[in-house]
């Protein structure tokens, strides 16, 4: 059997943690062949998420540092030391629904990477605001007109990679500009990007994304990866944990 590890990156998600992890298909993604690992990498919850989470029986680790992009390439390295096969990494707030990571996987076997698309899904009410709305669609669009490569939701947190594609990629990024860092790696590194259309619903817990701040910072990260094609210090096939910016 194959082996997959699913990555959730947490910050005080005691609410979403309880509810997204009991909804992962184990039973139905090992019938198709895969084993399941699950890996929260927290960046220092005080609400009980860790504790939640070793209740459900998932791994748990501290992040080295602050923001999504340091839990998410913390938890890259880790699934490389693993030995796993391919890694599904989702928000944990329960925005993503755990269910649809069996088409993500089967998505791999003519992709490298598989991008959730939430803007081309089903999108619930009050699932993301007008301004998150339109600078998600800015943002992609940006995203294409730079480097030429369709993209559908610059900014979803819902991937699934092959263990190749984890190797190849290089990145530094710190906060919410992780996803748009990944994208312009696959790019740049000649990895096939896939996208499947999601169910995308409103979050537990209180929201962490701002709006214009972190927009920009997507921005900026999109434009010096155009000019400066491997960040500094990147550390290829070791999870990329160079914190320089």
């Amino acid at each position: 059997m194959k082996s997959v590890t699913v990555l959730l990156p947490t910050l005080d998600e005691a609410e979403g943690i309880a509810e997204v992890v009991p909804r992962i298909p184990i039973e139905q993604l090992r019938a198709s062949g895969w084993m399941v690992s699950i890996l929260v990498v927290d960046g220092g919850s005080d609400d009980g998420t860790i504790e939640i989470a070793r209740q459900l029986n998932c791994k748990t680790m501290r992040q080295h540092g602050r923001g999504k992009g340091v839990a998410m390439r913390q938890g890259f390295s880790a699934f490389l030391q693993s030995g796993d096969d391919a890694l599904v990494m989702l928000d944990a707030d329960g925005t993503y629904h755990p269910e649809e990571m069996i088409r993500m996987l089967k998505a791999l076997e003519k992709a490298d990477v598989a991008v959730g698309d939430r803007l081309k899904g089903a999108m619930d009410p009050d699932a993301m605001t007008r301004v998150n709305y339109f600078g998600n669609h800015l943002l992609t669009w940006c995203a294409v007109a730079l480097y030429g490569v369709p993209m559908h939701d610059l900014c979803s947190g819902y991937w699934a990679f092959t263990r190749r594609s984890i190797r190849t990629l290089k990145l530094n990024s710190m906060r919410f500009e992780i996803e748009a860092e990944m994208y312009t790696s696959c790019v740049l590194e000649h990895l096939e990007i896939t996208h499947i259309p999601i169910r995308y619903s409103k979050r537990l817990g209180e929201a962490k994304l701002g709006s214009v701040k972190d927009g920009w910072n997507i921005l900026r990260k999109l434009l010096v990866r155009r000019i400066f094609k491997t960040p500094p210090h990147s550390v290829e096939g070791e999870g990329n944990l160079s914190i320089e910016q």
